[in-house]
């Protein structure tokens, strides 16, 4: 997929407005990602500057700071960009993840960042700590500490984060396609 066709998907995900603090956050970090991935040292040099610029912007007026280095996954979601977001720049974001305000995922001190699955949800002031890893379709509430491993199809709440392995309405779909 062009750089174009993601950031036109990033433009309608968060309400068809340039103006958008959400949009304009992941539409810098798809320049920057881009641009990191230039072979021409020059044009490169180039690009990630005029990044940067972009980047001091982004970072005193939306406060959402998501290096280009970060992998992020098809239909990222920043639902609410009221707040602040950092996130690592090694951490690793599945498809279709929703993100609310005030989260941290990682840290900006040594040592691994997490790998989030896909169709995950991040309730507002969490936060994701360390080399852990959040399988799919994983939802965690709002104001948890997450830095454990959390299994697939689970809900997690609380700080410290008490994990929920099931949930029910998961578990049966899960059933229904085994059955057939």
């Amino acid at each position: 997929m062009s750089l174009f066709e993601v950031v036109k998907g990033d433009y309608i995900r968060h309400g068809r407005s340039l103006t958008e603090a959400a949009f304009v956050s992941l539409a810098i970090y798809r320049y920057g990602h881009w641009a990191l991935g230039i072979r021409n040292p020059a044009a490169r040099w180039l690009a990630n500057k005029l990044y940067g610029f972009f980047k001091i912007f982004i970072l005193n007026v939306t406060k959402v700071w998501i290096p280009p280095q970060v992998k992020l996954g098809e239909d990222f979601h920043i639902i609410h960009a009221e707040g602040s977001l950092s996130i690592h720049p090694e951490a690793v974001i599945g498809d279709r993840c929703g993100v609310m305000h005030n989260v941290t995922i990682g840290t900006n001190m040594r040592g691994r960042a997490p790998i989030i699955g896909d169709d995950v949800f991040i309730g507002v002031n969490s936060t994701i700590l360390g080399p852990i890893k959040i399988g799919d379709r994983v939802r965690i509430g709002a104001n948890t500490a997450v830095s454990t491993n959390v299994p697939s199809d689970s809900v997690v709440i609380g700080s410290p984060a008490k994990i929920y392995p099931s949930l029910p309405i998961f578990a049966a779909k899960k059933q229904e396609k085994a059955d057939v």
